[in-house]
């Protein structure tokens, strides 16, 4: 067995800098500002001329360095180059090893790790792709799908799970464009291309709406879960009265809190914006947390576990518990904004930035550079006010009281 060697090794194609870094023989590892690797090979195809009538130089992609090993890369440059002097053209000549989708798909998970907020939107990225376009195409080499196959994967859910299969387009989409990046395919996307002739049915988004309390019924609810004294209590009244998401309530650290400035600047990774969020405090979300200092935990709402959250089921079951029917904790979101509107007769952005909703177009948000956080503290005391100053009589929601 013949070994072939060169001037690059293992460790040097894994830290080598961008540009191009010469094995020898032609062989050479081209490094992206991106970090992106691929492999290419310089051959002069005998009998080829340039338009000068000197010797034509091409060069070949060989694919990506994360999927091809530099022993493969050297053997794939010696098979061009033998072709090459015998007059073929590696480009129609060679026998190049493609991978499978499922293979390419599962490189691209793993690149991408590291992007996402969480581990569970990673999981969730792969996860539609094995569900629904492993068991058709995951096989198959990457450069030989094209419409007929990626329609395989989306029609049979188009309609049905539509937005499932919207998802699923983007990724098939994103794993083929990677494929063609490392030289494994050519010519137009085919999920572009099916999109871009309509191939598929139109199909009408339908509204998601979280289940929701009618704003005038919240004074009362408050009143009985004011009564309570388990964590999950304490965190839905504050999640109520601030308007903020399950995670970014129940995320909230002490240090994120200015009790001099009153407000609580919900970091962006924990923001569905990526942003930091300031919300002003009132004097009833700082009544429900202030006695939680005695605690001495890292987080406001301390779960189970020590300096660990509440659960971010606590709150629904807790709904659950006290028979309150058709309403999330997302839902209170939806409550105050129709209260915003209904009652308030609040500006729109105010209430809108008041949920930490983005507001207006790109090039709108760049000139908009106040939070408004005066104006959101007004009508965040007048929502706290409303729902704690009712002096309508309490309503248990269930047969006994939760303790």
């Amino acid at each position: 067995m013949v070994t072939l060697s060169g001037k690059l090794t293992k460790k040097l194609v894994e830290n080598a800098g961008p540009g191009r870094h010469g094995d020898g023989n032609g062989l050479y590892l081209v490094v992206d500002p991106s970090g992106a690797r691929r492999w290419i090979v310089r051959v002069v195809v005998k009998g080829q001329k340039n338009r000068m009538g000197a010797p034509l130089r091409t060069d070949f992609g060989l694919g990506g360095a994360d999927i091809v090993t530099l022993p493969q890369a050297r053997e794939r440059a010696l098979e061009y180059r033998r072709m090459a002097k015998q007059g073929l053209n590696p480009r129609f000549n060679a026998r190049q090893e493609i991978p499978t989708f499922a293979e390419i798909a599962e490189q691209v998970h793993i690149d991408r790790l590291p992007t996402w907020k969480n581990a569970k939107h990673g999981a969730q990225w792969i996860n539609t792709l094995r569900d629904y376009a492993f068991p058709k195409i995951g096989r198959m080499p990457v450069d030989s799908i094209g419409q007929p196959e990626v329609l395989m994967c989306l029609s049979p859910i188009w309609t049905e799970k539509h937005e499932t299969a919207a998802r699923l387009a983007q990724r098939i989409k994103s794993v083929l464009d990677v494929a063609k990046s490392k030289g494994f395919r050519s010519g137009e996307n085919p999920v572009t291309a099916i999109k871009d002739a309509k191939v598929l049915p139109k199909v009408a988004k339908k509204p998601k709406h979280h289940a929701a309390m009618r704003w005038q019924d919240v004074p009362a609810f408050y009143a009985d879960l004011a009564t309570r004294e388990a964590m999950a209590a304490k965190a839905l009244m504050f999640t109520c009265l601030t308007g903020s998401r399950t995670n970014e309530a129940l995320g909230m650290r002490w240090a994120e809190i200015d009790e001099d400035a009153r407000v609580w600047t919900c970091p962006a990774a924990r923001m569905k914006t990526g942003e930091d969020h300031k919300v002003p405090l009132t004097d009833a979300m700082l009544a429900i947390i202030e006695p939680l200092r005695a605690m001495q935990s890292e987080y406001v709402f301390e779960g189970q576990k020590r300096h660990k959250p509440l659960s971010n089921m606590a709150m629904l079951m807790l709904l659950r518990r006290m028979g309150v029917e058709g309403v999330t904790v997302h839902g209170f979101r939806s409550t105050f904004r129709d209260w915003a509107s209904e009652s308030a007769n609040a500006q729109r952005e105010v209430a809108e930035m008041s949920l930490s909703h983005r507001i207006g177009s790109d090039v709108e948000r760049a000139y908009a550079r106040s939070d408004l956080l005066d104006k959101r503290r007004t009508l965040m005391e007048r929502w706290s006010n409303f729902v704690t100053g009712n002096s309508g009589k309490v309503i248990n929601f269930s047969k006994s009281a939760e303790n």
